[in-house]
């Protein structure tokens, strides 16, 4: 492999697995900010046991995403010098931004929440907690502000060879930023919802605390549903936008080779993308139009359309990106939502039953295993939001092969990839073992709750 090869492996190793945390980080933060508001407006020292213990896990969560994200920005000056030098202009501000005041942000009154639970009044040091998740979503917003500046350059000019900003706002007013970061947001929600869902049915499996773990899973239950659904219309809104920004990542995750009007919507396919068609398909008629216009008619411009669309304003060269892992990233990633859809609703209903929710073992073991959907659909719609822009390291702008640091050598880019996958290898380890030991092997207790009970005149 070539020095570009790696150097684009290297990154796609670190992005995602520092995504596997992001969400989680996002969705828990407010999810234990509300825990302890209802903690403060009832006084019920239940909740508040909910919020150390849901408080743990997510600081869990966020020391990893820290320390994966810092190696991120890394690579840009080692792997992406080209890229640096071309857009450091307008990139290097939004990151600016995030490290100096929506990561402090965070980052400090996290360390205050963890300190302060006995040294604060109670509305203080909610307050805390409501900062740092506010800081969280802060972070997520810059850093998706300089992803959707790739993905759809606004308020730039080209001088020198640079792209150098030319209007702040219309950075902040980029249509892609504003379906990216709701999304991003909405799937941090889901990704809480039923990770709390999913670690209380293990303990509700193992009969530890079952009236904590049937709160926490109530809890997590409509946290996990509102999210679903909110990221199920997010969602559609931003394949709409993507289809008017990026036709060709959008006719890609289709599989559409020909323009069609009205177009189908393609369940799965056999791909021959060296021949550029379908050998076999399974499609629902006039669905893909009706899913962009609401209506079944309209035209969606095809792959092979678009690529000589592409030649004729970019020059010769191939502008397809890879049509087999666009497509089933995006099939994994929607069934993944509608799967969760499903127990999201399951496990709304199952809140209604007078039955004790530890009996229901079947569903609880589906439920557990639910953990990981959230993780899955994040994945993949990630590697489907970064590897549909090929062959454009910013859309329109600069290709990959413009941006990758020519002083590199296969064999540096090589042996730090490699370095890499072994330390994330065992962050992975920790991160798996720190989370079983403070969220299954040893659970909170009802003795834990009722030494809580005692400490509540401290803060009345």
């Amino acid at each position: 492999m070539d020095a570009l090869s790696l150097a684009r492996a290297q990154f796609a190793v670190t992005t995602i697995y520092h995504f596997l945390f992001v969400p989680l980080t996002i969705g828990l933060s407010l999810l234990v900010a509300i825990l302890e508001s209802i903690y403060v407006k009832t006084n019920d020292e239940k909740y508040k046991q909910m919020a150390k213990f849901w408080g743990k896990l997510f600081l869990i969560n966020f020391s990893m995403g820290v320390v994966t994200g810092i190696v991120q920005e890394f690579q840009f000056g080692m792997n992406w010098s080209g890229y640096s030098r071309f857009v450091g202009d307008i990139f290097g501000a939004p990151l600016a931004i995030e490290a100096l005041v929506a990561f402090f942000l965070e980052s400090t009154f996290l360390g205050v929440w963890i300190f302060g639970w006995d040294k604060l009044s109670k509305k203080v040091h909610l307050l805390s907690m409501w900062l740092a998740a506010i800081g969280t979503s802060l972070s997520a917003f810059w850093i998706l502000l300089a992803n959707s500046f790739m993905q759809n350059p606004v308020g730039y000019t080209l001088n020198n060879g640079r792209a150098e900003m030319e209007s702040f706002t219309a950075l902040l007013t980029n249509g892609h930023l504003w379906w990216q970061f709701p999304h991003v947001l909405t799937a941090g929600l889901t990704t809480a919802g039923f990770f709390i869902v999913g670690v209380s049915a293990i303990n509700l499996l193992k009969k530890s605390n079952d009236a904590f773990f049937t709160k926490s899973f109530k809890f997590g239950s409509v946290a996990a549903l509102i999210g679903v659904v909110l990221v199920l219309f997010v969602g559609h809104g931003q394949m709409v936008n993507v289809k008017e920004e990026q036709p060709m990542k959008a006719a890609a995750a289709e599989a559409l080779w020909e323009t069609a009007d009205p177009a189908p919507f393609t369940i799965i396919a056999s791909i021959d993308e060296e021949g550029r068609k379908n050998n076999s398909a399974i499609e629902l008629p006039k669905m893909l139009s009706f899913l962009y216009y609401l209506k079944f008619e309209g035209e969606v411009p095809g792959i092979n359309d678009l690529q000589a669309q592409m030649e004729a304003e970019y020059g010769p060269g191939d502008y397809i990106p890879p049509v087999k892992v666009l497509f089933w990233s995006f099939r994994i990633m929607v069934g993944a939502g509608c799967l969760m859809l499903l127990l999201g609703v399951i496990a709304v209903v199952l809140m209604k039953k007078k039955k004790a929710l530890g009996d229901y073992k079947k569903l609880m073991v589906i439920f557990s295993l639910s953990l990981g959907l959230p993780f899955l659909a994040n994945t993949f719609g990630w590697i489907m939001a970064e590897m549909g822009r090929y062959p454009w390291l910013v859309y329109g702008l600069q290709k990959l092969e413009e941006g990758v640091s020519v002083i590199n050598t296969p064999s540096t880019v090589l042996i730090s990839l490699v370095g890499f996958i072994v330390i994330y290898t065992a962050l992975a380890i920790a991160e798996i073992f720190l989370m079983v030991r403070h969220g299954i092997k040893n659970p909170v207790t009802d003795t834990e709750i009722a030494e809580n009970d005692k400490e509540a005149s401290l803060w009345t």
